[in-house]
């Protein structure tokens, strides 16, 4: 079977893949998940239909939900961790040695934006394709701190795969639902986004009415 062809139209080709390649298939979804992740010019590989298509055939049992599971959710941190990393060797690269053709004022506030709100975007990211892709690596470039970066790594590729092939394995298999899975998908991708809009401003409202924060405006 041609690899192309099962990443590009997944949904058509994951039946005649298992039949193939048997358990391999888990290693290939490994490498989809991870790549897609960590490798930022393969941020196109699929990745919410991906999971959620892989947890329809766990209902029909044609995949093992719980061997399935802990494999998505490690490629997803491995992914992530591949994307954080490059970001600090990029970071010290280029940020340390203050090229003229950067803003530095505008690196300062991107570095305070993700000192700041960086936890909660590595949460929601995932839900968003491109920026499940760039949010860790960016992560990295701005030293998000690797502590914080683990904790929110972690949090966040549970849910994500948790959500999604949980969801899948309920819903799946509903004609309705796979006639209309990208209105689905995007639907989702959007509440993330609102979700990211909503926290960044509670949490922006409180500093603004913190004390001392009338004497810094």
């Amino acid at each position: 079977m041609d690899i192309v062809a099962l990443v590009l139209h997944f949904d058509r080709y994951l039946p005649n893949a298992i039949a193939q390649y048997g358990a391999t298939v888990y290693l290939l979804l490994f490498m989809i998940v991870c790549c897609e992740i960590g490798i930022a010019p393969l941020f196109f590989l699929p990745g919410d239909p991906l999971l959620f298509v892989c947890g329809a055939f766990c209902a029909t049992g044609a995949l093992d939900a719980w061997i399935l599971g802990p494999v998505l959710f490690v490629a997803t941190v491995v992914g992530s961790s591949l994307g954080y990393g490059v970001g600090r060797v990029l970071g010290h690269a280029v940020l340390n040695r203050k090229h003229r053709w950067l803003h530095q004022e505008s690196l300062q506030k991107t570095a305070r934006f993700y000192e700041r709100y960086g936890g909660m975007l590595l949460i929601f990211s995932p839900y968003i394709a491109v920026v499940r892709t760039f949010a860790p690596l960016l992560a990295g470039v701005f030293e998000l701190g690797l502590a914080r970066f683990v904790q929110f790594n972690l949090l966040g590729a549970l849910l994500w795969v948790a959500i999604l092939l949980g969801g899948g394995y309920a819903f799946g298999n509903i004609p309705q639902v796979r006639e209309h899975l990208s209105v689905i998908l995007l639907s989702g991708v959007m509440l993330a986004a609102l979700l990211i809009a909503a926290a960044s401003s509670v949490r922006l409202w409180r500093a603004l009415l913190a004390p001392g924060a009338e004497g810094r405006r």
